[in-house]
């Protein structure tokens, strides 16, 4: 019977991994994303896992700008960019992404996934190499394997090893630096000065996928250069819309014209993939505005990410020190992380466990994700069910 092997092999992974607690449910929502959150299986809950990091998923402008742009673009082109042309609102959202995070220009994609995997196997020759922080996002992971250039990795945040590195590969032609700006599990930022430094000295091109760090670090939202002051400083920058910047989806490169220009000559997944939904850029291109208007909303994530993190000390919880929204509380075994996630849900708090293979084993982790939008009775009622573990 075709397909046999595949079948009996399928069935022991999801056995063994519902056997180890490891079997991942997914929970079904009835609301708008929010600091308080409806899912079928446990009510009304204190969402503490989104990336909604600044409140802008169901802001209203954001919101109504997706349904104008419905209304006056359609669906879409039904055929991609170079073909069908692109919509006047993709220009706009690109100019202000450019603009909001310092560079001459920037590339849309469907997601940041998408734009990172456009990004190195388009500029990278065979004959270059990348290298890349160990921690690095999965979308860069499978990047790095896309391009033809050789790779090779540097432990995390190790300069000295980057170094070495950079020094070993002296004679390529183009030498490729990557690094996340924040890192997703750790919640820790990549140590941007000394990259920005070592890059320029070694002349080599700096990449970093800020999606974790856009509208969250600096004073104005513009994400971990603006935290370092550092904007216009790194070569490459990639994020995504998808967080922060309204929620839904999309991503970007931004860079030099340049860069850009090759992007679109020849990155496969602008070339062969529709761009993105004009609702989407809209309500992306509103929330990037509401960031630069209300700077409030950004000091007020900062406090709440403060509130959140000296409330589980106080508590016991061996929390990671960042500046990041991310709060990681390590926990080590697997299926007790993902037990003390569905114990919080029970008590009315959304927080994800994660453990191997998305973190090394012994590693596993509950990861609490601050917004500004959480009310002070919102990160009360998280901190007594945490007091409840």
């Amino acid at each position: 019977m075709p397909g046999k092997t595949f079948d009996a092999r399928t069935d022991k992974l999801l056995a063994d991994l519902r056997a180890g607690g490891q079997y991942k449910v997914l929970q079904h929502l009835t609301s708008p994303m929010g600091p308080l959150v409806r899912t079928e299986e446990y009510g009304e809950v204190v969402c503490l896992c989104s990336n909604n990091y600044l409140g802008l998923a169901d802001h209203p402008e954001v919101v109504a700008a997706g349904q104008d742009a419905l209304d006056r673009y359609g669906a879409g082109t039904a055929s991609v960019r170079f073909i069908c042309g692109t919509f006047d609102i993709h220009r706009r959202l690109e100019r202000d992404i450019a603009a909001f995070v310092g560079t001459e220009a920037s590339l849309t994609y469907v997601s940041c996934w998408n734009a990172n995997e456009a990004l190195l196997p388009t500029v990278a020759a065979p004959e270059d190499v990348i290298i890349s922080d160990e921690l690095n996002h999965a979308s860069i992971i499978d990047s790095c394997r896309l391009a033809k250039a050789e790779r090779v990795r540097y432990a995390h945040s190790d300069m000295g090893e980057l170094k070495a590195r950079l020094v070993e590969h002296a004679g390529r032609p183009a030498r490729w630096v990557v690094t996340d700006g924040v890192f997703s599990m750790e919640g820790d930022l990549a140590k941007l000065p000394e990259l920005v430094k070592l890059c320029r000295e070694h002349d080599a091109m700096l990449v970093v996928d800020d999606s974790h760090g856009i509208g969250v670090l600096g004073e104005t939202g513009r994400g971990t250069p603006d935290h370092f002051g550092l904007l216009g400083e790194v070569d490459v920058l990639t994020g995504t819309l998808g967080k922060s910047l309204g929620g839904a989806a999309g991503g970007y490169v931004a860079a030099s014209s340049r860069l850009v220009d090759l992007l679109v000559q020849r990155s496969r997944p602008s070339l062969f993939s529709n761009a993105l939904p004009a609702t989407v850029a809209a309500s992306a291109g509103r929330a990037i505005q509401v960031v630069r208007d209300e700077p409030q909303r950004v000091k007020r994530l900062h406090d709440n990410v403060a509130v959140v993190r000296a409330g589980l000390r106080k508590l016991g919880f061996d929390v990671i020190e960042s500046p990041s929204a991310i709060l990681p509380i390590m926990i080590g075994d697997t299926a007790e992380a993902i037990a003390k996630s569905r114990r919080l849900l029970k008590l009315g708090v959304w927080v994800v466990g994660f453990g191997y293979p998305v973190v090394p084993q012994g590693q596993a982790r509950l990861r609490v994700q601050v917004s500004a939008a959480l009310e002070d009775e919102h990160i009360a009622r998280a901190l007594e069910a945490f007091a409840k573990l």
